[in-house]
């Protein structure tokens, strides 16, 4: 359903873009033919890049996917730019109607003729119209040039590293300062490989944190494609060890295979269970619940086996994948629950369509009694592009609420 709702938007997407840059801006001919082509290839492009996103690091989804993404986030951002553009134009038009030279008219022939238009009813010049389409087209493919461009340097870049102090009523004065490096949406796969792990391993381990949290949609491919990017996970190195929750994107990768090899590689995986973590003769809890998508194979959250019987006097910190998980979480008594899996939107203006689904886009929020901190993600999904969503690695501190 979602590749037949998706090639639907993008079909109007692209009969939007072929009426106002090619349709508009050509005369029959040609010229006309061959732009039509060209907006039917890119559209099958951007299929088949979808079509092979699962597909890991191989060979042939790369270089499918590599222009079909990068011409996805350019096919929407033209889309948006062109509509914006059509207040102009609609004035332009208007204006060389109203104020349009008036034809010139031959000599008087001995046949009488009906009345010719006056002044202001004078047809649009054909001319003047398709200087007018040609260059608002123009416009929208430099601005788009720009956005795209901008957001694949914001997408391909270093992670920003953010430093999240949270104040936890019930935590011990001697836990006050306690970091966990949380990370999530890494996205390995035929965008992203080893050399993007490695990355974000390095600048983990220079933050010297106690403990790190992956919060799932680490991979979109199968262990036998992409186990060797995910290699560089066994050099992170923290106090107290990593722990890794599934996204929804496990399950659409081979969820029990990817959990074997992260624990190969020393990343725990915690599936509905939690464990203390002590630090000078005090302590706290960290759970993680699988991600809702696991429901599907009779493997989604289980708050009550990992959260109940604990001990209520002292915090709990709950990883897992999305957001929404607050809700349920929230029922149990969480402190705090560390998330991802909306790319802060990833794509302005998705920002605001993520509302629709999770109570929290980015950053750290209250929600029914519950703290919820998202990042944004150290990858991507879909097309390499970032625009107003950096991606992060992101430092929560945990205070103790009467420390300075």
């Amino acid at each position: 359903m979602f590749f037949v709702l998706f090639a639907v938007v993008m079909g109007v997407f692209h009969y939007y873009i072929w009426t106002r840059a090619v349709r508009a801006t050509t005369r029959p001919g040609r010229g006309r033919r061959t732009g039509t082509w060209v907006v039917l290839f890119l559209y099958v492009l951007v299929m088949t890049a979808l079509s092979v996103a699962g597909i890991g690091g191989s060979g042939f989804a790369v270089v499918l996917a590599w222009p079909g993404f990068i011409w996805l986030a350019c096919a929407f951002y033209f889309a948006v730019i062109l509509v914006v553009l059509e207040i102009p134009r609609l004035v332009l038009n208007r204006a060389m109607r109203e104020h349009g030279a008036p034809v010139a008219v031959g000599a008087p022939t001995a046949e009488v003729e009906a009345p010719g238009p006056t002044l202001g009813e004078q047809p649009a010049d054909p001319g003047r119209r398709l200087f007018i389409a040609r260059s608002l087209a123009v416009a929208g493919g430099v601005a788009t040039a720009g956005v795209v461009g901008y957001g694949t340097t914001q997408a391909l870049g270093d992670p920003v590293v953010k430093r999240v102090p949270v104040t936890l009523g019930k935590l011990d004065q001697r836990l006050s300062g306690y970091r966990i490096a949380v990370v999530s949406d890494i996205h390995l796969g035929p965008l992203l490989g080893r050399e993007h792990t490695e990355r974000i391993v390095r600048m983990i381990n220079e933050q010297q944190v106690d403990l790190v949290a992956v919060v799932g949609d680490l991979v979109d491919g199968t262990v036998a494609e992409l186990g060797e990017a995910a290699a560089p996970l066994r050099d992170l190195v923290s106090t107290h060890g990593s722990f890794f929750v599934t996204g929804n994107h496990e399950y659409y990768s081979g969820v029990e295979p990817w959990v074997a090899e992260l624990e190969r590689l020393g990343v725990n995986p915690l599936r509905n269970e939690r464990l203390r973590i002590e630090r000078a003769g005090a302590s706290f809890d960290l759970a993680g619940v699988n991600d809702v998508t696991g429901v599907n194979v009779q493997d989604g959250p289980d708050y009550a086996r990992a959260l109940d019987g604990r001990d209520t006097s002292t915090p709990v910190v709950l990883m897992a994948h999305q957001p929404v998980a607050v809700r349920e979480a929230a029922k149990h008594g969480v402190d705090l629950q560390l998330s991802g899996h909306t790319h802060g939107g990833q794509m302005f203006p998705f920002h605001l369509a993520v509302g629709l689904q999770q109570p929290v886009r980015s950053g750290l929020e209250t929600v029914d009694g519950t703290q919820v901190y998202t990042t944004n993600g150290a990858g991507f999904w879909g097309p390499p592009v970032r625009v107003g969503a950096p991606p992060d690695i992101s430092v929560v501190e945990l205070r103790h609420k009467f420390a300075g």
